[in-house]
C-alpha cells in the first residue's frame, strides 16, 4: 500500500507519520518512509534550492517542474522499489502538495499539473491520501524553525493552500481522508490508523 500525508506546514504530518509507522511495524510489516522533495540525490539537491536558496529566482513553472524532477528521481530510485519488495510506503506529500502549492495557490493550470505529474510519476498514485487540514492561522504558530522560502508567501497564499487542499484531494487517491488537525495528536492518530486499517482490509 501507497499512503500519503499533507496538509499545509505545519499542521503535524512528521508526528503522525511516525505515529503511523510505528503502528504499521506493530503488525509486522515493512514500512518504508520517503519525503516529497527529497529521499534521493537529486531530491534533496532540489529541495534545498526550493526552499532555502532565495538568492537563485524561480518563475512558478520552474519551481513546478523542479517537484516533478524531484518526485520522478524518488518514484524511480524509491517508492516503485519498496512497493515492488513488499513494503508499505508512507509518504510526506506527494503530487497533490504540487498541484496545489503550485497550481491552486501559485496561479498555474491545475489541469496542466495533474497531467506532468501522471508523465513524472509514470502514473503511479497513492492508494491512500490522508490531509491534516488546518486553520493557516493556527498552522503558522506550530511552526518553530525560520520559516522557508514557501512559509514567507504569507497567509493569504495558505488560505488559498488549505482550499486547494481539500478541493483537489479526491483527485490525488482513489481513498482519501481529512482530518481535522487541531485536534490532540492521539486523536487524529486514531482516525488516521483507523482508516487506513480499514483500507488493508478491503483491499
Amino acid at each position: 500500500m501507497f499512503i500519503s500525508l499533507d496538509g499545509i506546514d505545519g499542521a503535524g504530518k512528521s508526528t503522525q507519520i511516525d505515529l503511523l509507522r510505528a503502528h504499521l511495524e506493530s503488525q509486522g510489516q515493512t514500512v518504508a518512509c520517503f519525503r516529497d522533495p527529497g529521499s534521493t540525490k537529486l531530491g534533496e539537491a532540489i529541495r534545498e534550492i526550493l526552499l532555502h536558496r532565495e538568492d537563485i529566482p524561480l518563475a512558478g513553472t520552474a519551481e513546478m517542474l523542479l517537484y516533478m524532477a524531484a518526485r520522478a528521481q524518488l518514484v524511480a530510485d524509491q517508492i516503485r522499489p519498496a512497493l515492488d519488495s513488499g513494503a508499505t510506503v508512507i509518504c510526506d506529500r506527494f503530487l497533490l502538495a504540487n498541484v496545489v502549492y503550485q497550481g491552486v495557490a501559485g496561479g498555474l493550470n491545475v489541469d496542466d499539473l495533474w497531467s506532468v505529474g501522471r508523465c513524472a510519476t509514470g502514473g503511479l498514485s497513492p492508494d491512500v491520501t490522508v490531509i491534516l487540514d488546518l486553520e493557516p492561522e493556527a498552522a503558522a504558530t506550530r511552526i518553530q524553525r525560520g520559516a522557508d522560502r514557501l512559509e514567507k508567501r504569507g497567509i493569504e497564499y495558505f488560505k488559498k493552500v488549505r482550499l486547494g487542499f481539500l478541493e483537489q484531494v479526491q483527485r490525488a487517491s482513489s481513498k482519501s481522508l481529512v482530518v481535522d488537525a487541531s485536534g490532540s495528536i492521539d486523536t487524529i492518530h486514531s482516525l488516521i490508523r483507523t482508516f487506513v486499517d480499514a483500507q488493508q482490509v478491503n483491499r
